[in-house]
């Protein structure tokens, strides 16, 4: 059976839901094994020691961070422009297929043992993600037109599909990476997306109608539409090219902390002025108006959580390697490895939220996006007080127990499961008619920020003991969820009657 958009809903992979959704979890499975993969490696290899069998970059722990940070923050950052390019030009689909081919180009380009052709995939992976990742997600909103709490429980399943690959990939590449030659690692991850990318393009099919460009305007005026914004793109790319030969000779003095903090004030004026033109110029109703208001609070609060959350593959990445005792049955594992963990709790706990959501809306006891979005502030406020208790309490060796890390991941994922799947499935229900894409990437602009202030966090351990550092992430992020907890009957009264 099909609906009117050709879109198969018989049982099939997952029963009862759209079999375009295999697609999609398979393409993202695939995308996020690439991307966690290399992720889980990206601090080590830049504050390896530049001698040795398998030497790395030998940065210091504050320009590595930094790096990472400004590398996490652009992945998602290019989101936005990513969003309106499908919106606008190409459709989600083609978005996807584009930016995999790209993301797979800079793993590659990692995988050649030079300085220039790390950073180069850097930027490749950043523009790829930035075309794929909010896209992927659209489409899978596009499957479920109802809504409703069917599509929460999809978006769960779609969330297990990113932590199969997010679990596997650190592990493969961890393994081939630390054990071998990082590089081996950064092989493996481009090879997945090439997988994914495969099966992406055999399941158009079941996918139906679902992520072509639908629009009003002739194709003449989409083909001029894409030149203005290819020609502002070249003169985009030339301009940072320019700034980062300027910066690295000397011209402009200017440290890489400084670009990361300069850019997250970027970021927070971008998001403001853009919710302003929608609010003010965007044509919307009073209705939208409140609707894309509380995407806007629903931004602050991921952004926090992404602050600390994304904290894993830094600073917890760090102290995985240097205070934490790694050894299993006499073998001493990488540290990346344990990057797994919070993947492993998800593929566990995805299905049990996301059957919990329907019971509880069966029962007219579903908790508000708000309450959900505080539930998982104050989830992961909780394991890092654990993860501070842990690094207070080390042995003589200056080491822990891995324990103190998987209890800490465990509770992270409750955090996760009730905030980010929430999230993605919310966004797209309260976006504007026209502006799922751009919306999308907005909340993929949340993790941006995030990643740039876990970033400049993560580079304070350079100077102070990990348990009076995690002791502070854990206060902030519990204070911004006790704050999301009491604004969040406001917040349900904005949202109107989206569920």
């Amino acid at each position: 059976m099909a609906d009117q958009r050709g879109i198969e809903f018989e049982p099939g992979l997952f029963p009862g839901h759209p079999r375009g959704l295999p697609t999609l979890f398979f393409t993202e499975m695939w995308e996020r094994f690439s991307f966690y993969g290399m992720r889980a490696l990206l601090v080590l290899f830049m504050t390896g020691a530049t001698i040795g069998e398998n030497p790395g970059l030998g940065f210091d722990l504050v320009t590595a961070t930094a790096i990472y940070g400004l590398y996490g923050s652009m992945v998602y950052l290019l989101a936005l422009p990513g969003g309106w390019v499908a919106d606008q030009l190409w459709g989600q689909r083609k978005a996807v297929f584009v930016g995999g081919c790209i993301i797979a180009a800079g793993h590659f380009s990692m995988a050649v043992p030079t300085r220039f052709t790390f950073f180069l995939g850097l930027v490749l992976i950043v523009i790829g993600t930035g075309l794929l990742k909010p896209n992927v997600s659209s489409v899978v909103a596009d499957l479920y037109p109802e809504g409703g709490a069917r599509r929460d429980a999809g978006f769960s399943i779609f969330y297990m599909g990113i932590n199969v690959g997010a679990m596997a990939g650190p592990l493969v590449c961890s393994f081939l990476g630390e054990q071998g030659n990082w590089h081996w690692g950064f092989s493996a991850a481009g090879f997945g997306m090439v997988l994914g990318l495969i099966q992406f393009r055999l399941g158009y099919g079941p996918l139906g109608n679902a992520g072509l460009l639908r629009t009003e305007r002739t194709r003449e005026q989409v083909a001029r539409t894409a030149r203005a914004f290819y020609g502002i793109c070249t003169a985009v790319a030339v301009a940072l090219v320019a700034f980062g030969l300027l910066v690295s000779n000397g011209t402009i003095p200017m440290a890489l902390t400084d670009i990361a903090d300069n850019l997250a004030i970027a970021i927070l004026v971008i998001i403001a002025l853009y919710f302003l033109y929608v609010v003010a110029w965007g044509g919307h109703s009073a209705g939208e108006i409140k609707k894309v208001l509380v995407i806007f609070w629903l931004f602050l609060c991921a952004a926090l959580f992404w602050s600390g959350f994304e904290q894993a593959g830094s600073s917890l990445n760090i102290f995985a390697r240097d205070f934490t005792d790694r050894t299993l049955l006499g073998w001493e594992y990488g540290a990346s490895a344990l990057q797994s963990v919070n993947a492993f709790f998800i593929i566990v706990l995805a299905p049990v939220f996301g059957a919990l959501w329907v019971w509880l809306a069966r029962r007219n006891a579903n908790p508000s996006v708000g309450v959900k979005f505080a539930l998982g502030l104050m989830g992961l406020s909780a394991g890092f007080l654990v993860i501070a208790w842990g690094a207070a309490n080390a042995g003589p060796d200056a080491t822990v127990s891995a324990a103190w890390l998987v209890v800490m991941y465990f509770l992270h994922t409750v955090g996760e499961l009730a905030l980010s799947p929430v999230g993605l499935s919310a966004t797209t229900k309260l976006a504007p008619v026209g502006r799922i894409s751009q919306m999308m990437g907005v909340w993929f602009v949340a993790a941006a920020l995030g990643n740039l202030m876990a970033g400049r966090v993560a580079g304070l351990l350079e100077g102070l003991d990990p348990s009076p550092l995690f002791m502070n992430v854990a206060l902030i992020v519990g204070g911004g969820g006790l704050v999301a907890l009491i604004v969040s009957p406001f917040v349900r009264r904005l949202a109107g009657d989206i569920d």
